[in-house]
């Protein structure tokens, strides 16, 4: 009778013997996840990621920039010479907008894989930092392929461009950290991320001196492109690309980016804990 008992009771889990994670394994967890998913659905992304892009370029640089002249506003360059760079990097924050707003709502709320993944050793804190990592990467391979057609089309002048594709990734993480972090507050249907991108992302992309200067702007309106992410990077991507950068101003605007993804992200990770405790 007691060897049966023993037999039949359920087996007891010996303290200690639970698998433990580290921040970096767990957080690369999230993100084989993410690639498994990813690489089912990569053909949905190719037309924002790659093809958009590279029709801007087209279309602005080759089409309205015949009409537009080298003068010192393009620093002497052909129209699309000057915009490519920018592009990449309006394009980075694009992308990184998106990937920031409704797959984060859809973790928490729809499909709520990010409930399931706190129910493991992965806690908030890992979950975020597999997000983000995973926007990088997705900003670097768009990024890339960008760049590869840009320069078939004959429109890059230095190897400084692959320091602007390290900007842009940048630049996206700068964009995505905070709207990350408010999407994580998110209760409703997700509404508000069309105001993100009718009255944030859309503005930044077309007023922070991608397809112009800045300085072309009225004064009042100016320094508002200058707290924009955007406006960084294309000032960082552009003196990168042209060999025009200086020190001081690029420490400037790399604080400035640092600062806000740190910053962003410290404060996603304090959303993400109070949701998954909830």
């Amino acid at each position: 009778m007691t060897q049966q008992s023993e037999v039949d009771a359920p087996a007891v889990p010996r303290p200690g013997t639970g698998r433990v994670l580290g921040p970096v394994r767990a957080a690369f967890i999230v993100v084989e996840g993410m690639w498994t998913w990813y690489r089912r659905n990569w053909r949905a992304t190719v037309v924002s990621s790659i093809v958009q892009p590279v029709l801007f370029l087209l279309a602005l640089g080759f089409g309205l920039g015949s009409q537009v002249q080298p003068t010192e506003a393009t620093g002497g360059l052909r129209y699309v010479v000057y915009l490519a760079p920018a592009l990449l990097v309006a394009t980075a924050a694009q992308i990184a907008a998106f990937e920031s707003t409704y797959p984060v709502l859809s973790g928490f709320k729809w499909q709520q894989t990010y409930h399931a993944i706190s129910a493991s050793p992965i806690g908030p804190a890992q979950i975020l930092a597999g997000h983000l990592t995973w926007v990088g990467i997705r900003l670097t391979t768009a990024g890339a392929a960008y760049l590869l057609v840009a320069a078939a089309l004959g429109t890059l002048t230095s190897p400084g461009v692959l320091i602007t594709l390290v900007v842009s990734v940048l630049t996206g993480l700068a964009v995505a950290a905070p709207i990350t972090a408010y999407s994580a507050t998110i209760e409703t249907e997700g509404q508000q991320f069309n105001a993100i991108f009718r009255f944030v992302v859309m503005p930044m992309t077309l007023f922070a001196g991608a397809f112009f200067p800045v300085e072309q702007l009225p004064v009042w309106i100016r320094p508002v492109a200058w707290v924009t992410p955007v406006w960084h990077g294309t000032e960082l991507g552009r003196g990168a690309a042209f060999g025009t950068l200086a020190w001081w101003p690029a420490l400037g605007h790399l604080a400035f980016l640092l600062a806000l993804f740190l910053g962003s992200a410290w404060l996603a990770t304090r959303n993400y804990r109070r949701r998954l405790a909830s």
